[in-house]
């Protein structure tokens, strides 16, 4: 299995500055720096581990397969007993177990049953005791520990029979077969030997690899809420900045509770209005002056008279568009 890429340690820079640091950033960046640590470091050991395993398993392979060249058939002759051995075995460390399993339900019944003894005897002797709710529950309580202690009792014994039965039928199996497979048994012993030697040591290496990925997979959770968190704090910093930067929003066209009252509307209304027809007047005075100069200087003349003619509907356009103004103002006050 070829590594993972070396996980880089990340710095304060590669994430968003404010004028004063956010604190959760240091500790958060903190943890980053130490799962991405661990995180090189599992690694590392757990290829070691796996390649210890295979390591083993390939001497295994070959220093088992020259012993069976050496030993010739009987190591095929004798593998019913060796078989047989192994479950002898296996039987055996079932029925400790349950015999313990046994032994420990035993114990916690006899417990239960004396609180339950006791509580009667000085419930018997202090005769001006109140027979009360709360001491109720606590018989009650511990009488519900007894049946359930004599149901476990009753399971593990069961168990305890089985296993017990299980292992002598194992026993007397593996005995009929070393009598019957002395010369073939004594012969293969030692690439048996060799054998459970080998597996004990693979086993111990399995478990390592298991235990280094288990913490691989914590390290690599770790660094992954690390990172999370990160980037939480980095958008809050960013809509911070953002809020900041736009300013506080002021009222929109037509939002109730504007500080400009109807009066100061109004006023401001009538003003432009005001305005409107002073440079509405002032247009028309400024067009009529020119048609005046217009006429002193082309006397009676047929350009005169067209240009007088001009003068005056360019005057009445004025007029309709000024009236047409006021008479818009006029609406949206009233409205």
């Amino acid at each position: 299995m070829e590594l993972a890429g070396r996980r880089s340690r990340p710095e304060e820079g590669d994430f968003p500055e404010e004028e004063e640091v956010d604190p959760r950033i240091q500790g958060e960046l903190e943890k980053l720096n130490q799962s991405t640590d661990d995180i090189n470091r599992r690694e590392t050991e757990l290829e070691d581990a796996r390649q210890k395993f295979r390591s083993v398993l390939v001497e295994a392979t070959v220093k088992l397969d020259e012993l069976v060249k050496k030993i010739g058939k009987a190591v095929e002759d004798s593998k019913p007993y060796w078989e047989a051995r192994r479950v002898a075995r296996q039987a055996q460390l079932e029925a400790q177990k349950a015999t313990q399993d046994f032994q420990r339900a035993t114990e916690v019944l006899r417990a239960a049953k004396e609180t339950i003894s006791l509580a009667e005897q000085r419930l018997l002797e202090d005769d001006k005791r109140q027979f009360d709710s709360a001491w109720q529950e606590m018989l009650n309580h511990a009488t519900q520990r007894v049946m359930e202690a004599e149901q476990t009792k009753t399971r593990s014994e069961l168990v305890h029979k089985e296993t017990a039965a299980k292992y002598n039928a194992a026993m007397g199996r593996m005995k009929q077969l070393e009598k019957k497979l002395k010369r073939a048994i004594n012969k293969s012993k030692p690439y048996f030997e060799l054998k459970a030697k080998y597996y004990v040591q693979l086993e111990q290496f399995k478990k390592t690899v298991d235990d280094l990925q288990a913490k691989l997979a914590l390290a690599k959770g770790e660094y992954k809420t690390a990172l999370k968190n990160l980037e939480m704090i980095s958008d809050e910093i960013h809509e911070r900045r953002r809020s900041s930067a736009m300013g506080p929003r002021g009222c929109g066209v037509g939002a109730e509770g504007s500080n400009t009252s109807l009066e100061d509307l109004s006023a401001c209304k009538l003003e432009s209005d005001s305005i409107s027809r002073d440079r509405a007047e002032g247009a028309e005075n400024k067009m009529s002056n020119k048609v005046n100069k217009n006429r002193s200087s082309s006397g009676n003349s047929t350009e005169g008279l067209a240009l007088d003619n001009r003068m005056k509907q360019l005057s009445l356009q004025c007029m309709k568009v000024k009236e047409g103004i006021i008479a818009d103002r006029k609406a949206v006050q009233i409205g």
